[in-house]
């Protein structure tokens, strides 16, 4: 369910702030499914007024409207359909900014000057679509601000409820919750009998007593229903999720919405006799309001007059008596349905309703006569309108009682483990609307009408539990001194990490931190070893620098028994020792083999330096900064076939094939390539951030530029953004896609063919634009590197 915070505030005025509210409700097991603000942010945007709208002189689909800002007037150049004299809407003048940090100036449409932006609901970030521009109250104060005059400082709350908790399906049910647990009073609105001008009323049968054993109706005549939903009820609706429509349609979702009642109106012209509440026929034909043809059968229940059904009972009305704008006298349903007939309803009907939602789960059986006084008094303020008396048909028998249930001090202690004081209890129970005496040794409670989930005396400790606060309960330390480390969400874990390379195709392998001291010299890696004090022999002799030689070593050994497509890694520690003895965590992934299994339509390409690259690139997606791969000159490594990682400037680890000489001493007759990465550098991520996919178009330029040989690409695409300076963010995509050396190129150079791609998220780019940037990108290249522009 989604309600707006600042709805809540009106019935509860609490101090807290909205985070600690928040935390309240979903420690009373009311969950926050989320939180959003009730509008896009924005500024500079008030109430206008258009005075006078004519046609664009050269365009067809805009308007030139002279608007009446408060304290000037205005030409805007506007093409929303609805824009005509008369019309008080939103304006953002010059120098407004909206939300997605677009700013209005001043500009020309075809010719036209415009001097601001009449606004709709979509551009405010108030609503997912529009069909104009927003339309104002008559009323509504010229040159207000419109976030003001709206009230859009507020937030739409989202919380997702148990099967049981029905009664907090409305305003009226997440108030007690906050005030019980804030011993704070409820405001509820004022609702008084409205006095009856009529005294017809329509004659109802329960000809179904079991699935509906209390059905109210009144009949309002004469009432307007073409007039304008007051701004308030349509942005309780708003904020809720529903869409206004008009007036009486809005006051019924209104009112479920506050008390928790779905209501629903007929027009009473179009009823044929008589109520009567029954079971639907076999087959029996009825057009929904949503136009979808439905084939009942004797389960469902349905509302139905003399001659035909009028609405699946609980669920959704038939199109035929539905109410429209012109609608002038109308009869208004507020009826219980037991939850078991409804159950299911609309999902064999394809339709998902908000009084569905509510019906199955139990409505208040003792609050349909105050709905209809409540949703009369609404109508009849907005619609005007003469009202016959309520008229209530019910079957008691089949009406819900009140349980009685008994707890013990004892047995509330004796569950909880703790004492909670007598008289807190009590108020607990008065202030969730229970009738409770206590009589100093037990409570006997009446439940509710609006709770159908108390049957027990555990279901009553369940109550007091949560209200007092299971974070309340007192503890006792374990024996144990162990402290549960918390991980920052943006440091991966190691699990992760492991996962992502199972994915990658990688098998881990686990060797001895110990090795021999001959190895680790043919490998050129005894820099700063250390030998053990007792070693277990001389394999095991010295504490291992790198994880190479082990990885070597299964890699031989797999090769020895004919498994030739090897991937592998081993995370694990590596020690040195200079002055102190120094270890760190270390990542290996080594590569061998073909890069795909043998296949027919599949080239048989072995794995090279971009195999390993690649999959480093994979690994490494989500680290926060720009990887970056730079000549380096490790000796373990082809020299000619190998770079070092940068993150950020900062080398985090090498990659390359592994030296032939090594491989040759060995006796490893396959080239394999290697990733070594550090495992500190490598464990911070970026963690998700939403980010708004621009609705303007891409403009893409080609370039291609002969450069010397040992220039990198890295070196270009780096001297690429730095000649754009700050406008290099609008440079969307740099990327390269031809490396050329043959014909027409001197010896020690090549041409490197790369596409640029520029879109800016606010606006079109022009060409010339785009243009000048190339040129200045040009320019850079030319002077810095020396390259010359290929024709």
């Amino acid at each position: 369910m989604k309600f707006s915070e600042n709805w809540l505030k009106q019935w509860v005025n609490y101090d807290q702030s909205s985070a600690a509210v928040m935390e309240q409700l979903t420690m009373l097991g009311l969950e926050v499914d989320g939180v959003e603000p009730a509008a896009g942010e924005f500024s500079g945007v008030v109430v206008a007024e258009i005075i006078a709208c004519e046609k664009h002189p050269d365009a067809d689909k805009l308007k030139v409207c002279v608007v009446n800002a408060g304290d000037e007037t205005l030409q805007i150049v506007c093409g929303a359909p609805n824009a005509r004299p008369g019309l008080k809407t939103a304006l953002s003048k010059i120098g407004a900014v909206l939300p997605g940090n677009f700013k209005i100036k001043k500009s020309k449409l075809r010719g036209v000057e415009s001097h601001g932006m009449l606004c709709s609901e979509v551009e405010l970030g108030i609503s997912q679509e529009s069909d104009g521009i927003i339309e104002l109250p008559v009323d509504a104060p010229v040159g207000e601000n419109v976030a003001v005059y709206m009230n859009l400082n507020d937030q739409v709350i989202d919380v997702d409820l148990t099967p049981n908790r029905a009664d907090c399906f409305c305003m009226r049910g997440v108030a007690r919750e906050v005030a019980t647990l804030n011993y704070l009073e409820i405001n509820s609105p004022k609702i008084d009998a409205v006095d009856s001008s009529l005294t017809e009323r329509i004659k109802v049968s329960l000809a179904a007593p079991a699935q509906c054993p209390i059905y109210g109706s009144r009949i309002i005549k004469g009432i307007d229903n073409a007039k304008i939903t007051p701004l308030w009820m349509k942005e309780c609706l708003r904020r809720s999720g529903i869409k206004s429509i008009h007036p009486v349609v809005d006051v019924t979702n209104y009112v479920m919405l506050e008390l928790g009642q779905p209501m629903h109106a007929f027009d009473l012209d179009k009823i044929d006799g008589s109520i009567i509440v029954r079971m639907a026929n076999l087959n029996e034909a009825l057009q929904l309001l949503d136009q979808s043809e439905a084939k009942l059968t004797d389960e469902f229940l349905v509302i139905a007059d003399e001659n035909k059904a009028l609405a699946v009972a609980g669920v959704i009305g038939g199109l035929d008596s539905g109410v429209n704008d012109q609608t002038q006298d109308i009869i208004l349903e507020s009826a219980y349905f037991d939850p078991a007939t409804i159950m299911g309803k609309s999902r064999k009907l394809g339709v998902h309703t908000e009084s569905a939602l509510r019906f199955e789960r139990g409505v208040d059986w003792d609050l349909q006569a105050v709905a209809l006084e409540r949703a009369t008094a609404l109508i009849t303020d907005i619609c005007g309108g003469e009202v016959a008396p309520i008229h209530v048909e019910r079957a008691e028998e089949y009406i819900p009682k009140q349980q009685t249930i008994e707890l013990t001090v004892e047995h509330l202690r004796k569950v909880l483990g703790f004492d909670v004081q007598t008289d807190k209890v009590t108020q607990i129970f008065n202030d969730l609307g229970f009738a409770a005496n206590f009589d100093g040794k037990s409570w006997t409670v009446k439940s509710p009408s609006w709770r159908f989930d108390l049957a027990i005396s555990e279901d009553l400790i369940e109550e007091v539990v949560r209200v007092v606060g299971y974070d309340q309960m007192p503890s006792h330390r374990l024996a144990s001194t162990d402290a549960i480390r918390i991980i920052p969400e943006q440091l991966k874990q190691i699990r992760f990490i492991k996962n992502q390379l199972a994915d990658l195709g990688y098998q881990e392998v686990i060797n001895y931190s110990f090795v021999g001291e001959k190895q680790v010299s043919d490998l050129k890696l005894a820099q700063d070893v250390f030998a053990l004090a007792n070693p277990l022999n001389k394999e095991m002799a010295v504490m291992r620098t790198h994880l190479l030689p082990g990885v070597l070593n299964n890699i031989k050994s797999n090769l020895a028994r004919q498994e030739h497509e090897l991937a592998l890694f081993e995370l694990g520690k590596v020690f040195s020792k200079a002055d102190d003895i120094k270890q760190d965590d270390v990542l290996l992934l080594a590569k061998t083999g073909q890069q795909s299994p043998e296949q027919w339509s599949q080239n048989n390409d072995k794995v090279d330096f971009f195999t390993i690259k690649g999959d480093v690139e994979s690994l490494l997606a989500d680290v926060p900064n720009e990887l970056g791969f730079e000549v380096s000159a490790q000796s373990y490594l082809h020299p000619g076939r190998q770079a070092c990682i940068k993150s950020d400037g900062q080398v985090v680890g090498y990659l390359g094939q592994v030296h032939p000489s090594i491989c040759q001493k060995m006796k490893i007759k396959q080239e394999v390539y290697i990733a070594e990465l550090n495992i500190d550098g490598i464990q911070q991520v970026k963690l998700p951030a939403w980010q708004s996919v621009s609705k303007f178009p891409q403009v893409r330029r080609d370039l291609a530029v002969i450069i010397k040989d040992e220039v990198t690409w890295s070196e270009v695409s780096a001297a690429v953004r730095k000649s754009l300076g700050e406008e290099a963010t609008i440079l969307y995509k740099l990327c390269l896609f031809d490396v050329y050396n043959g014909d027409n190129i001197e010896k020690g150079y090549k041409s490197l063919a790369m596409a640029m791609i520029f879109q800016e998220k606010n606006r079109t780019l022009e060409d010339k634009e785009v243009d000048k940037l190339v040129s200045k990108a040009v320019s850079f290249l030319t002077e810095q590197l020396n390259a010359e522009i290929r024709s």
